[in-house]
């Protein structure tokens, strides 16, 4: 079955939309389009990590080696690590004048340090970003930093939780004493949450990895706690309700994305599984991050990226680059300043090598592919859509 979004074409497109709704198998024909779209998707942004060099020694001197991997390094970014960001995509312009937009996921509350050190805990207490960050921290000016780069449209906000970790495997091994939960002193005392892949335990917000199989997502009932509180302090933050989300980890079922869609949520974010987005059943669109980079990770060579870009271009998808904000913190170990020379390199190259390239948002891509077209400075654009067969 295919289909091409020509003036007499898009009412297929909601015809189809709702043959999905009655389809029962999870796998979904995908969206092609006939122009090179490319959307930055990036996790983390407003959670903290190590608190800066002061924590750093003090968690060395509790007995931490830290520096074995990256995340040892994950602090918090800065106003200064915004800007630079938000100057990079500021050079940058599409085929239609538009600059790249980094679809930010936010974290929406970090821990109350001093409070979660009381003893019988049975809830974490947490500090929501709307309000700054937790005592001890420091990033002047970070908060206003985000809202100028919305403005200017270089930022698109989306949902990552009200939490990274999930809150009842933390509650149970804190109460639980013993090594764990005197790590969970050690670090909290330091104003440092965790680290994850130290403590893989701490699972994901939705996802507690010490149950069985079967248990380990959270409730229907838990996870509307978490995302109706994450959803009210996005919109105290950003004065609008999350168009996107991501789960940490990528963790998320079912209950998340229909949680997610009672509050607006109209575009999910994953990781593998496919090749190309979809809409289901609900008329949500589920995006898949087709390219990782992630130089403070791994290597991330320039040719190789932009062949994975030529390969989802000819394939009709869209390049969905994945890349965390760790690659922007420069407050412990500087990333920020080779993760945006490789940036502008590669922004520089697609230009040069696609000139009829669309930089999107997940929003944009939403309205692309069930309208055929999205607003930009210049006025509406269309993009041919087909559908394909679905990827198995």
């Amino acid at each position: 079955m295919r289909c091409s979004t020509g003036d007499d074409e898009i009412p297929m497109i909601k015809r189809l939309a709702k043959i999905f709704r009655r389809v029962t198998s999870p796998v979904y024909p995908t969206l092609r389009f006939d122009r090179p779209l490319v959307l930055f998707q990036s996790d983390d942004w407003g959670r903290v990590g190590v608190r800066d060099r002061e924590g750093w020694e003090q968690l060395c001197a509790a007995g931490l080696n830290l520096g074995e991997r990256p995340y040892d390094f994950y602090s918090l970014e800065t106003a200064e690590d915004v800007h630079e960001l938000c100057e990079v995509l500021r050079n940058h312009r599409d085929s239609t004048g538009h600059n790249p937009s980094m679809v930010m996921n936010f974290i929406m509350a970090n821990l109350d340090f001093d409070r979660c050190l009381g003893p019988g805990q049975k809830q974490i207490p947490l500090w929501p970003l709307s309000e700054g960050l937790p005592r001890r921290w420091r990033r002047p000016q970070l908060l206003e930093a985000y809202q100028q780069g919305i403005r200017e449209r270089l930022i698109f906000p989306a949902l990552h939780g009200l939490t990274h970790f999930c809150e009842r495997a933390i509650v149970r091994e804190w109460n639980a004493g013993g090594q764990r939960a005197e790590l969970l002193q050690t670090l909290w005392r330091a104003s440092t949450p965790y680290i994850h892949w130290r403590m893989p335990w701490v699972g994901y917000e939705y996802w507690d990895p010490e149950m069985t199989p079967s248990n380990r997502f959270l409730t229907e009932n838990e996870q509307r706690v978490s995302i109706t509180r994450a959803v009210e302090l996005f919109q105290k933050s950003f004065r609008t309700a999350p168009f996107s989300a991501c789960a940490p980890g990528y963790r998320a079922n079912e209950d998340s994305r229909n949680l997610w869609l009672e509050a607006g949520v109209r575009t999910v974010q994953k990781t593998g599984q496919q090749s190309g987005p979809y809409l289901d059943e609900n008329g949500m669109l589920s995006t898949f991050r087709t390219i990782e980079m992630e130089p403070a990770l791994e290597s991330c060579g320039l040719e190789k990226l932009l062949a994975q870009a030529a390969q989802c271009f000819a394939g009709g998808s869209p390049a969905v680059i994945s890349i965390h904000a760790i690659n922007f913190h420069s407050t412990i170990k500087d990333f920020r300043t080779p993760s945006l020379k490789l940036m502008d390199e590669f922004l520089t190259a697609l230009e040069k090598r696609w000139p009829d390239l669309l930089y999107l948002h997940d929003a944009d891509l939403f309205s692309i592919a069930t309208e055929g077209s999205y607003s930009a400075d210049s006025g509406r654009v269309r993009v041919r859509v087909t559908i394909a067969e679905a990827d198995r």
